[in-house]
């Protein structure tokens, strides 16, 4: 089975998923695209080679033109409610980019009405589908090393020169959502509070939060010390982050996602006493990244199971997100309220 698909949004994000994501994988077959710019439009028509006749200004025009099975939304963040929900009433199948939504509040409506339809709704949480994540994931549901206590996790880049996008919060929203989604992955624990403080420089150029730390306690009692910065001098981690994951009998160290190929990809395992770190052999993976995240989405559609990562499982990672940015706005410690049909992570 062949998944057709729409793809809405053709920014530069958009147009980097036809270049990179979308020809990797032969289950989707893109019937139509969509940007309601007509500048963006006939840019990524003239970038990307589209045929004219697959091109439209609106989601209701190219249904109207053809068949489609689903829809790849990589808007800007304040229409991926409103495009995923047109989407589901149109009896579409919906991939959505992060974050999901701006609130938990709205991406439960857009979870209850793909429940209510029996559609597929995942969202985009890339980094997941890499082989070192998910060996680290397996690792410590393993216990190989004993129960987790502290994790730390660094991500470091210096972007200071780069002007922020118009996004609230280009760190704790639009990049840490990529490892608050890890941290519930990898250690298969729901976060239950969070404090986050700004360590934002002064000689910042990317506003208040380009940089931020924050403590977040699991529901296993066990603690993340979590530094992220987008304007740090210190050397650049790769996306996924520095991980280093101490548990009862040793350490787990890994990082992800450094690059378009997967050198990057490493994971150590440190038993105390022993003098060396021993390096894991990783999976195979049959795709990756968001080539991955798309063959997962092909394969619910085709089998009518609930995908990795679907739209009611980030509800969790979406949860984090708000109370970090609570947290950062009070200064106080805030609970994380993840809903109750939202704690697969």
């Amino acid at each position: 089975m062949t998944v057709r698909l729409i793809h809405v949004g053709l920014g530069g994000w958009g147009r980097n998923w036809e270049e990179v994501a979308l020809p990797r994988v032969p289950a989707i077959e893109r019937v139509a695209f969509v940007d309601a710019d007509p500048d963006v439009l006939a840019k990524a028509r003239e970038a990307l080679d589209l045929p004219a006749e697959r091109c439209f200004s609106s989601l209701q025009e190219a249904f109207s033109a053809v068949e489609a099975d689903a829809v790849l939304a990589t808007v800007a963040l304040p229409a991926h409610v409103p495009v995923a929900m047109e989407a589901l009433a149109a009896s579409k199948h919906v991939l959505v980019e992060k974050p999901f939504a701006a609130t938990v509040a709205e991406a439960r409506t857009v979870v209850d009405e793909a429940d209510q339809r029996g559609l597929t709704l995942m969202v985009s949480q890339n980094y997941r589908f890499f082989p070192a994540a998910k060996l680290a994931a397996q690792l410590v549901q393993d216990q190989i090393l004993g129960p987790v206590g502290v994790v730390h996790l660094d991500f470091r880049f210096y972007a200071n020169h780069i002007p922020s996008r118009e996004l609230f919060h280009p760190l704790l929203v639009d990049m840490s959502i990529h490892h608050y989604d890890l941290i519930r992955m990898v250690l298969g624990q729901e976060p239950i509070e969070v404090y986050c403080a700004d360590t934002s420089p002064s000689w910042s150029n990317r506003g208040a939060f380009s940089g931020a730390v924050a403590t977040i306690k699991m529901a296993d009692g066990s603690i993340v010390s979590y530094r992220g910065s987008w304007v740090s001098t210190g050397p650049r981690t790769p996306w996924s982050g520095e991980w280093r994951i101490e548990c009862a009998d040793g350490e787990i160290a890994w990082t992800s996602r450094n690059g378009a190929d997967l050198t990057g990809e490493r994971v150590t395992i440190q038993k105390t006493g022993r003098k060396r770190a021993s390096k894991a052999d990783l999976p195979t993976l049959p795709a990756t990244g968001r080539a991955g995240g798309l063959t997962e989405f092909a394969r619910a559609i085709k089998t009518g199971t609930e995908p990795e990562s679907s739209g009611r499982a980030n509800l969790g990672t979406l949860a984090l997100m708000e109370a970090t940015v609570r947290s950062a706005a009070s200064g106080r410690v805030e609970p994380v309220v993840t809903p109750s049909h939202g704690t697969s992570v």
